[in-house]
């Protein structure tokens, strides 16, 4: 992630669950970090999120599965 600081826009492609099905958007990083709030947006299977100070924003989402539905996956609020 030492690339991503000097970015002007790090997005993220990724499955937004993991095999056990649990969210790998997590409120709060374990792991040392090396790029801090450098993720702009986060494409998934499920839904395309924006990461603001706020917290996250949806963009878009699959058909058929709900803002609600997604934040009961995901464990997080998102706005719309």
């Amino acid at each position: 992630m030492d690339l991503a600081i000097g970015a002007k826009q790090t997005w993220v492609m990724m499955d937004l669950l993991t095999k056990q099905g649990a969210s790998k958007l997590v409120k709060e990083c374990t792991y040392p970090l090396t790029g801090i709030a450098c993720v702009k947006r986060v494409y998934s299977d499920l839904a395309t999120l924006e990461c603001t100070p706020e917290g996250l924003k949806l963009v878009d989402l699959v058909e058929g599965l709900s803002r609600e539905e997604l934040e009961k996956l995901v464990g997080l609020p998102i706005a719309a």
